[in-house]
């Protein structure tokens, strides 16, 4: 007896679809945030991590920073539109720079309240990616 194949490939491609339009498709606005924001953390062997922003339109009005995983949280608050920040690290974390990322939860003029994240990296390391998104 043959099986029915209409409804298995019906779902496949639903949910496909659901997945390009719930996460922007093609029509995807984040390249706009990609070539206004850019934010980098390098660890150096001294013992600190660099933390840089810069915001190409020069409209952010607010910027709080958080280095997530520490044994005591690290927050900081910017009103300006570029900024770097020195924060001290004895090493390396054991389980790698993962359990650190760099979160800013960003107000802008054009784009709203955005928020942006990326993980520390050392300077022999490629730039790890940056997640941008909407809350």
């Amino acid at each position: 007896m043959a099986k029915k194949l209409g409804p298995p490939i019906f779902l496949g491609v639903f949910t496909v679809l659901a997945i390009v339009l719930l996460t922007g498709g093609a029509s995807d606005d984040k390249d706009a945030l990609r070539q206004t924001f850019q934010v980098d953390a390098v660890y150096y062997d001294t013992g600190h991590v660099e933390i840089s922003f810069f915001d190409k339109s020069q409209k952010t009005t607010h910027v709080v920073m958080e280095i997530l995983g520490m044994d005591e949280s690290f927050q900081k608050t910017f009103s300006d539109s570029e900024f770097i920040e020195i924060v001290p690290f004895s090493n390396e974390p054991k389980y790698g720079w993962a359990i650190h990322p760099i979160v800013l939860e960003i107000d802008h003029l054009e784009f709203g309240h955005i928020q942006l994240k990326t993980e520390i990296h050392t300077l022999d390391q490629p730039l790890p990616s940056v997640i941008y998104s909407r809350p």
